[in-house]
């Protein structure tokens, strides 16, 4: 078993690979087949002809588009993703300064999906059909039909503007200084540093576009856990459990829980990836200096070497997360294999 187990995790390493490989060819062309001329846009409008050609040479565009993409991939494998015509920089700075922003925020994010998610799916699927099952599935469909962005504007109207519980934007009040940076987490730095006036000013801010973020995949994580439980109700092992007379919290939480726990965990694991999608816009609302607001002004500048690295960096993190919900869901329920076989 621990043979065929490692053919899987190695299968699944390939594929990864594999797959961010065709990313990084798709994301690379079609950010250059998009309308606009980055040489123009890095040298200025009134930019001469000649200096919007030098421009164009420096930045590598006069080469074909497999050349440009060879010499790109190898930049990458050395740790460089080229230069941002936007911030005058390397796009490697960027991403170390502006990443853990947004990741700070999708663990936050999902801190609030998770926790949320399970209670209210325990609470449906304890009693189907009854009033907190239903009242749960009302929040469902109303939680999953509106996009993030819409939440992020409504919490900020509700809790910044008309009862100002919360800051409208930003990650860390003015008149604070940040640690000194560490992991570049902000919470994590403060606490290091012992600034619990930054960590809970950090927290302050952080709640508000975390929630908004969070509320489709709590809610959907809420609703796969609700029809697991539901689903699981009904089999013989829990009609054994309650013609014994075992306790409801252990028939609920260990018999119960465990088996519909797998589909809520891998859809927990695709929310990661949906969470970071809908970042672009929540980031926008709430003015949060993270990488996702940073990849919307890379589109709006068509700063090419930025928006490549952002979505590359996006699929690495999904395809990390996913892998590892795959080895969880493994690990929860070994006959959920994937083609892994117990010999």
């Amino acid at each position: 078993m621990r043979g065929d187990l490692t053919k899987f995790v190695i299968s699944r390493i390939a594929l990864i690979i594999f797959a961010l490989f065709g990313l990084s060819i798709l994301i690379f062309v079609l950010a250059r087949v998009l309308p606009g001329d980055p040489a123009r846009m890095a040298a200025g409008w009134a930019a001469p002809d000649y200096a919007v050609e030098a421009m164009r040479k420096r930045l590598g565009l006069d080469k074909p588009l497999p050349l440009q993409y060879i010499s790109w991939l190898s930049d990458v494998f050395r740790g460089d993703l080229g230069y941002s015509i936007y911030t005058r920089r390397s796009v490697t700075i960027d991403a170390m300064q502006y990443l853990p922003k947004t990741i700070e925020l999708i663990l936050v994010t999902e801190i609030f999906s998770i926790t949320g998610g399970i209670l209210l799916g325990i609470l449906a699927g304890a009693f189907p059909y009854r009033m907190p099952d239903n009242i749960v599935r009302v929040m469902a469909y109303i939680a999953i039909s509106m996009p993030a962005f819409v939440w992020a504007i409504i919490l900020q109207l509700l809790f910044s503007r008309m009862i100002p519980l919360f800051p409208a934007g930003g990650q860390l009040s003015p008149q604070l200084s940040p640690p000194p940076q560490v992991t570049g987490l902000l919470m994590f730095d403060s606490l290091i540093s012992g600034r619990l006036d930054c960590f809970i000013d950090a927290l302050h801010h952080i709640i508000l576009p975390a929630l908004s973020l969070s509320f489709g995949s709590m809610m959907q994580n809420a609703r796969i856990l609700r029809m697991g439980m539901t689903d699981v109700r009904g089999k013989d092992f829990m009609l054994l459990g309650d013609a014994l007379g075992l306790p409801f919290r252990l028939r609920i939480l260990r018999y119960q829980f465990k088996p519909a726990s797998i589909p809520a965990i891998t859809a927990m694991g695709m929310s990661i990836g949906a969470d970071l999608a809908n970042a672009f816009l929540v980031e926008n609302v709430y003015n949060w200096p993270g990488f996702s607001r940073y990849g919307v002004t890379a589109m709006l500048n068509k700063d090419l070497n930025a928006i490549v690295a952002v979505v590359l960096i996006v699929g690495i993190v999904y395809a990390i997360a996913n892998f590892i919900v795959d080895l969880v869901v493994i690990w929860l329920d070994p006959r959920i294999r994937h083609g892994v076989r117990s010999t």
